[in-house]
């Protein structure tokens, strides 16, 4: 709606940007921000800050709230955001299944349902499911964004050794069935999003590592991703990093990867599987053999030492379904990069925020490539 590309700076394009400009605003401080205030902060006459407001009205964005407090003349009125209008669908995919979410706009979640499937009847029970919600909501569905492990332009699955895929176009096909656009976003990706939302912009790299099923990492700066031209940034997973006797068999055929040692599945057994709920991955980690564990921690420290010495980053984020492997094995990562490697300066080290939804990161994105806003710190949703 407010993400065309501005490059050309026609009158068109500058009244979208003023409208980003205005709708972040009232994002920031919802039931607060008032048309003057929006005047202020952008430099704008009020009489283009209230046609803004008006337009953004018009489009179910936001809402008039109570008069602001009195400063003397006449009081003005607040803005706040439609929660009531439009939705956002979040579908988090994984092999076996898939967690289906709609968001209101200020991010608060209003529905969930999972649906499970084979790798023969995935697509259409993804395309099923949406076409319910879009038979129930229609056009007030703004956009959807599709989270998945493997690689993606954001139209299309480029590769995803877990999904079996191969240059699907999933984007295309679900778009179909919901009858909105529909934005692809690799789920390490999404979870550094996610994570670097929850801070104010920093002026610095943040290195994220995703440890589940598989291992992939992603960069951030200034709360926006690093991507590569080719799509393929963060692909650590199966790069080789043990040799030797030590080097185990991965299931993409090689020996050695990254994925083999740290990954949770070589670390906690073939018990483990991406769907399984937290306390049921605590149980495997408290059953599991601690030289696993310790192994797959210096695999791990070994990687983070050599990227963080390229990078430099402010700090190095471990998420995904691993933030429940503990202190020890926290420790034993920090300890193993604890050491003077000349030029090269000490990382802190930490888990990922639990309290962030699994699926803010994709919601945060969709949020973004539709209306080119997004939930400031205080506002991320979290669990409590």
């Amino acid at each position: 709606m407010l993400s065309h590309d501005d490059t050309l700076e026609t009158q068109a394009s500058v009244r979208r940007a003023n409208l980003r400009r205005a709708l972040q605003l009232v994002f920031d401080e919802p039931e607060a921000q008032t048309r003057a205030g929006i005047a202020r902060a952008t430099g704008l006459t009020a009489a283009t800050a209230s046609s803004l407001v008006a337009e953004l009205l018009d489009a179910r964005l936001i809402v008039e709230g109570a008069p602001a407090a009195s400063t003397g003349g006449k009081r003005a009125t607040t803005l706040g955001i439609d929660t009531a209008h439009h939705r956002i669908v979040v579908v988090l995919l994984r092999p076996a299944d898939a967690l289906i979410s709609l968001f209101s706009l200020d991010g608060r979640e209003v529905d969930s349902q999972r649906v499970a499937f084979t790798a023969a009847t995935r697509i259409g029970i993804l395309e099923s499911a949406l076409a319910t919600i879009a038979a129930e909501y229609g056009s007030r569905v703004l956009i959807a964004a599709v989270q998945l492990p493997g690689t993606t332009d954001g139209r299309t699955v480029l590769e995803s050794v877990q999904l079996e895929w191969q240059g699907v176009p999933l984007a295309e096909q679900l778009g179909a069935a919901l009858g909105t656009r529909v934005l692809l976003v690799n789920d390490v990706d999404a979870e550094a999003l996610a994570e670097a939302g929850a801070d104010e912009p920093t002026t610095g790299h943040r290195l994220f590592i995703h440890i589940g099923g598989g291992i992939g990492a992603a960069v951030t700066l200034g709360g926006e991703l690093a991507p590569g031209p080719r799509h393929r940034a963060g692909e650590i997973g199966h790069v080789q990093v043990v040799f030797g006797d030590a080097a185990r068999r991965c299931r993409c055929g090689r020996t050695g990867c990254l994925e083999s040692a740290a990954s949770l599945g070589s670390m906690l057994g073939a018990e483990f599987s991406d769907s399984l709920g937290r306390a049921q991955i605590v149980d495997l980690v408290d059953r599991a053999d601690q030289r696993d564990l310790d192994e797959g921690a210096r695999a791990l420290a070994g990687v983070i030492k050599l990227i963080s010495a390229l990078l430099d980053p402010v700090e190095v984020v471990i998420g995904g379904p691993g933030v429940v492997l503990g202190e020890r094995f926290l420790d034993l990562v920090r300890s193993e990069t604890d050491y003077a490697a000349t030029g090269t300066a000490q990382v802190p080290v930490r888990f990922a925020d639990p309290r962030i939804p699994p699926a803010v990161g994709p919601a945060q994105a969709a949020l973004a490539a539709a209306l080119g806003v997004r939930w400031s710190p205080e506002r991320m949703p979290r669990h409590p």
